[in-house]
C-alpha cells in the first residue's frame, strides 16, 4: 500500500525476480478505487518505495499474489481509502511502509482492524501511526553481518521504536516498561539491501530502512498461511512463539527487558513458527 504511481513497477519487479531466479510474479496494480488504470500522478520518491515493497515481498514469498494499491496522494484521506480498498480486493496481508506522527489524526485505527487481515507497518517511534496501533504489527530493523559462512544479526542503528504515549497499553502487553503501547513487535533485516528501480534510481541500488523489513515480513506471513488467525502484534508477545524468533545482538536506546527491545521487538524470524 503506497502513494502516487511508479509507472515502471511491473517491469522493475520482473527484472528483480529474473536476477534472483524467482519466476514470474502474480502481480496486479490498482488505484485507490480498485481500478487497473487511471493511476495517480507519478512520484520518483514514492516510486522507490513501491519497488522496494513489491520486491521484498517477492524475496520472502515468491509465490504470493501481490496487489499494489496506489493512493492518489499521501494525504490521510487517500491513504485510508487505499487501505480499505486493499481489503475489498481480497488482501489478507497489508504492508505499509509509511507513517505519520503528531496528533494521531493522520491515520485512523478503524482503517486497520478488519477481521481476518494482518496489517504491518514500518517501525514506530514515540508517536507514529499506523505502526503504534495494537491491531498492527510494528516492524523494526536489523543488520546482518557475515563472517565466513556464518551470519550474526544485530539491532539496526536506524530502527525506531518506543512507548507510544497516545495509545492505551494492550492487555497482551504485560511489561512494566511504560504505561502505553510498546513498539516494535518483531523485526527483520533493514540495512543495505539490494533494490532495482529504473524510475528514480536508474537501476540497481542499495537501500536501508524499516521499509525493507515490513514487506519482507508480510511475505513471511504469506508463507505461514494463517493470516486470518492473527491479531496485530499480539502473536509475537505470546511466550510460546519466542523460540521461533532469533534474539538480536547489540543494544537499543529505548525500552527493553530480557529478549525484548523496542528497536527490534522480540527478534527476527527463525522459520515461520512465530507467524
Amino acid at each position: 500500500m503506497d502513494a502516487y504511481d511508479n509507472p515502471n513497477a511491473a517491469s522493475d519487479l520482473a527484472t528483480y525476480r529474473t536476477k534472483y531466479g524467482l519466476g514470474t510474479a502474480n502481480f496486479t496494480k490498482y488505484n485507490q478505487r480498485g481500478q487497473t488504470g487511471n493511476y495517480p500522478s507519478g512520484s520518483t520518491g514514492w516510486g522507490v518505495e513501491i519497488d522496494l515493497d513489491v520486491e521484498m515481498v517477492s524475496a520472502s514469498c515468491p509465490l504470493c499474489s501481490i496487489y499494489l494499491i496506489e493512493a492518489d496522494s499521501a494525504s490521510a484521506s487517500d491513504l485510508s481509502a487505499a487501505e480499505r480498498e486493499a481489503v475489498k480486493l481480497g488482501a489478507r496481508i497489508v504492508s505499509n511502509s509509511w507513517g505519520c506522527s503528531g496528533s494521531g489524526n493522520c491515520a485512523r485505527k478503524k482503517d486497520f482492524d478488519a477481521k481476518g487481515v494482518v496489517y504491518l507497518a514500518s517501525g514506530a517511534g514515540e508517536l507514529g501511526a499506523p505502526a503504534y496501533f495494537d491491531t498492527v504489527v510494528s516492524v523494526g530493523g536489523t543488520t546482518l553481518a557475515k563472517n565466513g559462512s556464518q551470519y550474526s544479526e544485530s539491532v539496526w542503528s536506524g530502527s525506531p521504536g518506543g512507548c507510544a504515549t497516545p495509545i492505551k497499553k494492550p492487555k497482551w502487553q504485560r511489561d512494566h516498561s511504560c504505561a502505553h503501547r510498546l513498539a516494535n513487535d518483531v523485526s527483520a533485516v533493514a540495512n543495505d539491501v539490494a533494490l532495482y528501480d529504473s524510475y528514480g534510481y536508474g537501476g540497481w541500488a542499495s537501500v536501508s530502512g524499516t521499509s525493507v523489513s515490513a514487506p519482507l515480513l508480510a511475505g513471511v506471513f504469506g508463507l505461514a498461511g494463517n493470516a486470518a488467525r492473527q491479531k496485530g502484534g499480539r502473536t509475537f508477545w505470546l511466550t510460546g512463539h519466542r523460540a521461533d524468533l532469533y534474539a538480536l545482538e547489540g543494544s537499543c536506546s529505548g525500552y527493553g527487558y530480557g529478549q525484548y527491545t523496542t528497536c527490534g521487538g522480540w527478534g527476527s524470524p527463525n522459520g515461520i513458527g512465530a507467524f
